[in-house]
């Protein structure tokens, strides 16, 4: 990729406030910080990071959400902004294979290997004939991911927007146009592969970890690059110590530019005058106490859902309503705040984390597994536990002992209905089924099972703040993804959406484009 390009502001020191101090806020507010913008960021958990942070337990530190880390190579996403903020990047090591991905009733995995030739190899022996498809997504993945380089503004929202979306385009972007509108379930049966079983249920499996949804709704744009990020000359990587060390990075940096990192405050109201976004009303979690503050540029790193709620009821009022879109944003905000109400259901996560003794790990065992338990299951709903494990001397447990961290996607509606008591119980049910599950190729007993516990959606929104406690973004549907999804521009001047609910979504990765973007938007104003 090329090197970080922000127009820079006037030299009149201006003001910003985070919302959030996920991957997203932090790397919004330390580029900021860095253009010399008096940054705030103020976020309500006890450590920054969001879902890409940690907790310790007995000795053992456990990523609560994200394991693993795409964007460092040279010129990957990572490695451009953390040059830019002069600050060095973490020791990482690459994931190969990136995933071990075991499908129901088989013992010998399929081994997403980084390696291309090896990877290519791989796939003829468990999809026989179906390189026609694979041609196809590594050509757009190398269309795409050249595409992307060139730092395009998706969606576009204003003229400025429109010519970055332009500037980005080449006579081979043209063609990827004939895909837009098309789904991975599209292609399989354009090239005769719908009947492929197996092919398409480890489709169904990879993609609903990159994209929320499976073949028959991913946009197939968008599984090409998902698919084909894992190999090289980019990567997936283990970072040594924890997730954590990705966010103490950027708070490093913010702090080096001035920036201020707040936690243990909620922000509980963005506020709007005359369709502009001005402040935001905040409450520190530790003595109650509730304030005001202003700035001239706000920043919510948070799911779409959580910044309808958070932007004052009166700002209905003062959005226009016409048949002509608004400059600023394409939308009004009653649109904005209908699309958002139309959304399908967002996933939610349930989470096992499993201290163990260094036995109860396989030798060789590759850093991230995939299971699937029954064909006629749906996919996700504890059905499908995708599972990171620590490597000897990474520094997440003692010596002699390893992480587990299983984790399955799950309805989040459930896990709010009923009483306490049912809360509990489905808990524990889902806790009993994933262990066992994770006994069939781990060896988990008394014994060597050290420290043990479990997250739900309800973990999730209680230290993310994340509503329902969705997880990993809107879903890359064809109507969600790329040029149709959220922009991080929105419809009220001067705030700015950042995460996995914009382009490109999900990941570390994802989050750290959204808040570059939204910093060469806001410094070109």
């Amino acid at each position: 990729m090329s090197d970080v390009q922000i127009k820079a502001r006037s030299s009149r020191t201006r003001s910003a406030i985070a919302i959030g101090g996920g991957i997203g806020g932090l790397t919004t507010g330390a580029l900021l910080a860095h253009q010399g913008y008096q940054v705030r960021v103020f976020d309500q958990a006890i450590v920054p990071g969001g879902c890409a942070s940690t907790f310790q337990r007995k000795g053992f530190i456990f990523d609560v959400g994200a394991t693993q880390v795409a964007g460092l190579e040279v010129g990957g996403i990572h490695h451009r902004i953390f040059t830019e903020l002069g600050v060095e990047l973490p020791e990482a090591t690459y994931c190969d294979p990136a995933c071990a991905v075991f499908l129901p009733g088989e013992k010998e995995p399929i081994n997403i290997w980084r390696d291309r030739e090896k990877w290519r190899k791989e796939r003829q022996k468990q999809f026989p004939g179906s390189a026609p498809f694979w041609q196809l997504m590594n050509k757009l993945f190398q269309v795409s991911w050249k595409f992307q380089s060139r730092d395009p503004v998706l969606p576009p929202r204003n003229v400025w927007d429109m010519q970055q979306l332009l500037s980005a385009i080449r006579l081979d972007t043209l063609i990827t146009v004939p895909f837009t509108l098309i789904t991975v379930g599209d292609a399989l049966r354009l090239l005769g592969l719908s009947e492929n079983r197996r092919l398409r249920t480890f489709l169904d499996m990879q993609l609903k970890l990159y994209s929320q949804v499976n073949a028959d709704e991913t946009a197939l744009l968008y599984a090409a690059t998902a698919l084909g990020v894992s190999q090289a000359p980019q990567g997936l990587y283990h970072l040594e110590g924890s997730m954590q060390v990705l966010s103490d990075r950027l708070v490093e940096a913010l702090k080096k530019y001035g920036g201020e990192l707040q936690m243990r405050h909620r922000v509980e109201k963005i506020h709007v005058k005359k369709g502009q976004a001005t402040g935001v009303t905040i409450r520190n979690l530790k003595t109650g106490e509730v304030w005001e503050e202003e700035a001239e540029e706000i920043i919510a790193n948070v799911t779409v859902q959580n910044l309808q709620e958070l932007v004052e009821d009166k700002a209905r009022s003062q959005s226009p309503l016409s048949p002509f879109f608004p400059p600023t944003s394409f939308l009004n905000w009653k649109e904005y705040q209908y699309r958002i109400d139309k959304l399908p259901s967002p996933s939610g996560a349930f989470v096992v984390y499993l201290g163990v003794d260094r036995a109860a790990i396989p030798e060789n065992c590759p850093p991230h597994l995939q299971f699937l338990y029954d064909y006629a299951g749906e996919i996700g709903e504890n059905n499908s536990l995708f599972v990171s494990v620590s490597k000897p001397g990474d520094g997440r447990a003692p010596e002699g002992q390893g992480t587990i961290i299983a984790s399955s996607f799950v309805d989040t509606r459930q896990w709010w209905q009923g009483s306490k008591e049912n809360y509990e119980q489905l808990k524990e049910k889902y806790t009993r089924e994933a262990i066992a599950r994770l006994g069939e190729y781990f060896h988990l007993t008394s014994a060597t099972i050290l420290h043990q516990e479990v997250a739900t959606p309800r973990t999730f929104a209680h230290f993310t703040g994340r509503k329902e406690g969705y997880v990993g973004g809107v879903g890359q549907r064809l109507s969600t993804f790329g040029p149709f999804g959220f922009g991080t521009r929105t419809p009220i001047q001067h705030l700015w959406l950042v995460g996995d609910s914009t382009h490109p979504g999900e990941g570390t990765a994802g989050v750290s484009y959204s808040g570059l973007t939204a910093v060469r938007q806001i410094c070109t104003q």
